[in-house]
């Protein structure tokens, strides 16, 4: 029973297959209240009200030419996307989605599982990052740098913000800081701030508007992603769609007090939070332009940065005070 049930986290729930296609849906939605709020349709013609037009973009990809440029390390090239789509399907494994009982870790559910998640999903920037630099192109070459630079930007407030929570749960795993804060969830009006800095810094990781620097068209063509054609440039967008729900998913564990209730309502919880931060994400998309890599940079580290640090100084008077009142 536990073999069988390891399978089908592994590739039904929440694994492979919910991951495909819970992250194309996302897709969907983001493109759709995105046009929204730019007063226009958006995906309006595949399936009905253009819900399929992701995966319909994905299956075209797989069966368009795949080019491999010729100065470009073919093994590398080729690999990168595959890699990186492993990388967050992995990191997709560590959310507590079953109701995961707190008293019992296991192979997904450990002390320091959030310090893996975050790991993990800072890989698919260098992934980027060496998908520019391997191509050979003057413009993934520059978007390669420019990822990588964004990366010093974003990476600390993320840390500091998600951190955070933990810190007053007591706790580095997942299930028990969603548990502490089902018990006490007035303690999250304390983690606004860490909220809103983690949110802001999951756009600029997911290199959308006004992050999008890395590959700007107007200015370097793809940038990461010039070269990249057919089934790879498709992994590749497929791991960023996953990506994005992996990310909303941890903030929605630490922020939002996980997804309690059995598997159904387990699953609800995760969906309706889930959405929450990526309607968030397309709000700010919206609402912004994009910006130049200094002024990325600086504003990671005159705003944000402070932000992160001052959530955590809350954090710890909190925890103090807190534990202090328990004991």
């Amino acid at each position: 029973m536990s073999i069988l049930k390891s399978l089908i986290y592994l590739l039904i729930y929440p694994g492979l297959l919910f991951l495909f296609v819970y992250s194309t849906f996302c897709e969907w939605f983001d493109r759709k209240l995105y046009a929204r709020l730019q007063n226009r349709v958006g995906p309006a013609y595949t399936g009905r009200a253009g819900i399929l037009q992701p995966v319909a973009d994905f299956f075209k990809l797989l069966f368009k030419e795949d080019i491999i440029p010729e100065r470009a390390d073919r093994v590398i090239f080729s690999s990168l996307p595959v890699v990186g789509l492993a990388i967050v399907l992995t990191a997709g494994l560590y959310l507590p989605l079953w109701n995961i009982d707190v008293s019992i870790p296991s192979y997904n559910s450990f002390q320091g599982d959030i310090i893996v998640v975050l790991y993990l999903l800072s890989l698919p920037t260098l992934i980027f990052f060496l998908a520019g630099w391997h191509s050979t192109n003057f413009f993934s070459t520059l978007g390669g740098v420019r990822v990588l630079t964004m990366l010093f930007g974003y990476e600390v407030p993320l840390f500091l913000a998600i951190l955070s929570p933990a810190i007053v749960a007591d706790s580095w795993r997942l299930a028990e800081i969603a548990d502490f804060y089902q018990k006490c969830p007035f303690l999250l009006l304390f983690q606004l701030t860490g909220f809103f800095v983690a949110v802001i810094a999951l756009q600029a990781k997911l290199e959308r508007t006004p992050f999008d620097i890395p590959h700007a068209e107007t200015e370097i063509v793809g940038g990461t992603f010039t070269e990249y054609s057919g089934k790879k440039l498709a992994f590749f967008r497929l791991m960023t769609d996953i990506e994005m729900v992996v990310g909303s998913g941890l903030i929605a564990t630490v922020f939002m007090a996980g997804f309690p209730g059995n598997a159904f309502v387990s699953f609800v919880n995760f969906i309706i939070k889930t959405l929450i931060v990526i309607s968030i994400l397309s709000l700010i998309r919206a609402a912004c332009s994009r910006i130049r890599i200094d002024q990325m940079v600086n504003f990671s580290w005159k705003w944000l940065t402070p932000l992160a640090v001052m959530q955590l100084f809350i954090s710890i008077l909190v925890k103090g005070v807190f534990w202090r009142i328990l004991q």
